[in-house]
């Protein structure tokens, strides 16, 4: 998404382990017919580029998470960015777009007072604060997963020694019963990477599925 870049991910970092996942959640105002994700694919399918979704903007999370959802059940829908997720979220709300993914602990609230419908989460698996709401994969759209990760590197060329010191902690860190429970409470997973090349290899991966998705859907890096 980024034009100029002064470091190559892949070659300038040394990779230690991922620290946590950040789920998004796609949600709709009530009045959309559509109750869950199989519904969904089946409404909008019905009507090609007739439904809108807001997102947060060009290239934000919301939007390439549904970009993805796009590009996995081939659907076409109206991208209406808005100039951040607060907007966007309020919009929806008050009925004014259909639908949109947002941050999953600022939409919980309101999926119980029923001012929007929870279709789904963005995760491969559900989430600890709201294992009641189903995976988008599980919900009618297997292999879906579009996520926010973090996870800690260090400059290319770090001795093994010192990478290998550093992933051990961070595991032992998300292992912590307190560090845990401060993560979820922010909706937040714990998810450490097995060794620091199964992170390396994560990176790639990732690189290589967002770069099809942003050229799938003619978004150009600014």
């Amino acid at each position: 998404m980024i034009k100029n870049t002064p470091y190559d991910l892949e070659r300038d970092f040394a990779p230690i382990s991922m620290t946590v996942i950040v789920p998004n959640l796609l949600y709709s105002h009530p009045s959309l017919p559509a109750k869950n994700v199989k519904e969904l694919i089946a409404f909008a399918r019905t009507r090609p580029g007739r439904l809108s979704y807001a997102s947060a903007g060009v290239g934000s999370t919301s939007h390439l998470a549904m970009e993805l959802f796009l590009s996995m059940t081939g659907l076409k829908m109206l991208h209406v960015p808005y100039k951040g997720a607060s907007q966007a979220a309020i919009d929806v709300m008050a009925g004014h777009l259909p639908m949109t993914f947002g941050n999953i602990m600022n939409a919980l609230p309101h999926t119980k007072t029923g001012r929007i419908r929870a279709l789904g989460v963005t995760s491969a698996k559900r989430v600890s604060a709201a294992a009641d709401i189903p995976t988008i994969a599980e919900a009618g759209l297997p292999g879906y997963e579009a996520v926010q990760w973090y996870g800690l590197l260090a400059p290319a060329g770090t001795a093994r020694d010192i990478v290998l010191k550093l992933h051990a902690g961070v595991v032992k860190a998300l292992q912590d019963a307190a560090v845990k429970k401060r993560f979820i409470d922010d909706g937040a997973e714990p998810a450490a990477s097995a060794s620091p090349e199964d992170f390396s290899a994560l990176i790639r991966a990732e690189i290589a599925k967002w770069a099809k998705v942003v050229k799938a859907a003619g978004i150009q890096p600014e």
